[in-house]
């Protein structure tokens, strides 16, 4: 599947069928830390992905004033 990742930005490939919660351990990402997106839809930590997927792997920002 592809991965677009930002914080650097960059493009992978992973190989799939994984589900969202291994694919961010494979990519050592903290998943509390980071959205996936795949058709503009949030995904879940325990859907699969599958290896013709391109998904999207956003860093939650917070702040305040």
């Amino acid at each position: 599947m592809k991965v677009q990742l930002s914080h650097p930005e960059r493009l992978v490939e992973v190989k799939g069928p994984k589900r969202v919660k291994e694919l961010l351990r494979d990519l050592n990402l903290v998943a509390e830390a980071h959205l996936v997106i795949r058709r503009d839809e949030l995904v879940t930590e325990d859907e699969f992905l599958k290896d013709d997927d391109a998904v999207e792997i956003r860093p939650v920002i917070s702040g305040g004033s």
